[in-house]
């Protein structure tokens, strides 16, 4: 029988293991911004849409900034942060805007909610694989119909990200997302893979293919340095889907520093 991840003490038995609570104004200013262009995501938050931060930290301030540039798509949307430590939830009470924005205590469970999105990011590392694709699916089992699962991994400071897009019947997408400028190759962006693709980085591997791609891609589009290094990522982008890759976004994306592929582009062999 697959272990059960453990629970937080308390009453409410929260589902979930305490995260460092490491957090940065910015932080996940990306993933944000995809979100907000992304269509499904968009579809996904109808009238009032209910809207879940999972483990946003020491502070709240992730939250407040997924709620504001949310309000872009949605501007009747209800924003729930959920925390297993209850202090930290005490902390944040002063950010509250009940009730379009609370703060709770609540893990994998989600408190009892139903969103329509969750945002999960840098909650799951300290998990083995295992155990977070069984997160996964507690959570894509938790969501209301149509609902979506955003989970990824990111820096300190939120300039090398990946995340996964899920919905209720699996993983659909994957997403990466940086600062050409401070890269060296796009493979930097490894140690930051989510759980369910960081041990998989290996030859054999559709994500290390991938990588290894973009790295190869990157070098040819070396004499598109001197203007600049996004536009040299746009080049690489653009060199990736020439060699038949199936990238799903355009140049406007990768403009920003991201690039999206189907999941089955790096979904684990085994």
């Amino acid at each position: 029988m697959a272990k059960q991840p453990r629970l937080a003490a308390g009453r409410a038995r929260a589902l979930g293991l305490p995260t460092r609570g490491t957090t940065n104004p910015n932080r996940l200013r990306r993933v944000d911004r995809w979100m907000v262009g992304n269509a499904a995501v968009r579809e996904a938050l109808g009238p009032g849409a209910l809207v879940v931060d999972l483990g946003y930290g020491a502070t709240p301030v992730t939250t407040v900034e997924m709620a504001a540039r949310l309000r872009a798509v949605r501007p009747d949307l209800c924003m729930v942060g959920l925390e297993l430590d209850q202090e930290r939830v005490a902390a944040a009470e002063h950010a509250a805007d009940p009730p379009l924005l609370t703060f709770r205590r609540g893990g994998f469970e989600l408190a009892g909610l139903r969103p329509a999105l969750v945002r999960a990011f840098n909650v799951l590392r300290q998990y083995s694989e295992a155990d977070a694709s069984q997160a996964w699916d507690g959570l894509r089992g938790r969501l209301a119909p149509g609902g979506l699962l955003v989970e990824g991994t990111c820096d300190e400071i939120g300039r090398r990200c990946c995340w996964v897009l899920l919905d209720e019947s699996g993983p659909l997408t994957f997403t990466i997302a940086c600062k050409p400028s401070d890269i060296a190759t796009p493979s930097d962006v490894a140690e930051r893979l989510p759980k369910a693709l960081i041990h998989r980085n290996v030859p054999g591997e559709r994500v290390h293919d991938l990588l290894t791609a973009l790295d190869d891609c990157w070098a040819t589009a070396a004499p598109y340095a001197p203007f600049g290094p996004r536009a040299r990522w746009v080049e690489t982008c653009r060199l990736l889907a020439g060699r038949g890759w199936p990238v799903l976004d355009d140049r406007r994306r990768w403009r920003l520093g991201e690039i999206t592929l189907p999941w089955s582009a790096v979904a684990p062999a085994g």
